[in-house]
């Protein structure tokens, strides 16, 4: 039942969106990284313990299975994606200014951006370009 000096339909109500018709969208990719960067996590400290007192070669080699590269390359994009929606969280928050506020937002997807690509370009090189 609508209150009566609500401007709110039921139907915006239901849908929790607020002003900016974007409701929890944020929240909800916050959760799925976060729960997706678990089991991606683990898999990765079990790929780090098995390469313990190899050397460069023995570790090139085990990173340029598909069954290794790809689980990085999930991680690496995951992470990624999940770190620039923290920080654009905390940007929001707590910078005040209007112009401080977009250079940090834009500062913060360029960083984001530049690190994925250089990680993904990372895990691809050893990958791809192991020799035999």
């Amino acid at each position: 039942m609508r209150e009566p000096d609500s401007q709110r339909t039921d139907l915006a109500r239901i849908r929790h969106l607020g002003s900016a018709r974007s409701g929890t969208t944020h929240m909800w990719h916050m959760r799925v990284t976060a729960v997706a960067l678990v089991p991606l996590t683990m898999l990765f400290v079990l790929i780090l313990l098995s390469l313990v007192g190899s050397d460069f070669a023995a570790a090139r080699a085990r990173l340029s299975q598909p069954l290794v590269a790809i689980p990085l390359l999930l991680l690496v994009v995951t992470g990624i994606y999940h770190m620039q929606l923290g920080m654009r969280t905390i940007i929001e928050d707590y910078v005040h200014g209007e112009g401080a506020k977009t250079a940090a937002l834009m500062g913060n997807l360029f960083c984001c951006a530049a690190l994925g690509f250089v990680c993904v370009f990372a895990v691809l090189k050893l990958s791809l370009l192991a020799g035999p």
